[in-house]
């Protein structure tokens, strides 16, 4: 029965103007590349590659890097006595964490890249985070591991989550 009530739940995707810029950038040179040999029947590049090898590249590239990046997503879901963190496509079942295994918890701002080296499934010295963007979140403490980051858009309803959660009978 506890495993159908979710006190929480959030998805986040990558927001990051400078990210999107730089794989649409990427993405743009393929295009262009497509357009240019493919489609109008020129030379691209001085050893230009054949059609067919363009084709899939753009696929792949030009299409594919840009979809990859638009559906990974961070779920987190804090259930009675449990939270589930999934880093979609990282990740084909969600990461549990038992709560009764966390002796402290607190709400954190944090600098991803000198903290945790960036955004994603990060290790730094400050222990483990999963982080999509932002800079707050809600960091675990264990008795027998290294410290874990939830990175969330809403740290405080995270937070309070947290706190029901551990309280409630499993």
């Amino acid at each position: 029965m506890s495993d159908d009530i979710i006190l929480y739940r959030e998805r986040q995707r990558f927001r990051q103007f400078w990210l999107w810029v730089v794989v649409l950038g990427v993405a743009a040179i393929f295009w262009f590349g497509f357009v240019y040999q493919v489609l109008l029947g020129g030379e691209y590049g001085n050893r230009p590659v054949s059609d067919v090898q363009l084709a899939i590249l753009f696929a792949l590239v030009g299409l594919g890097l840009p979809y990859f990046f638009y559906r990974m997503s961070l779920t987190t879901e804090v259930r009675p006595g449990l939270v589930k963190v999934r880093f979609w496509p990282f990740h084909l079942k969600a990461v549990k964490v038992p709560l009764h295994l966390v002796r402290d918890y607190e709400r954190v701002t944090y600098n991803p890249i000198s903290d945790y080296g960036g955004w994603g499934i990060r290790w730094g010295f400050k222990g483990k985070a999963y982080n999509m963007s932002g800079n707050e979140g809600v960091k675990l403490y264990f008795y027998n591991r290294d410290p874990l980051l939830i990175g969330s858009q809403n740290p405080k309803d995270l937070f309070q989550a947290i706190s029901e959660a551990k309280q409630m009978k499993v």
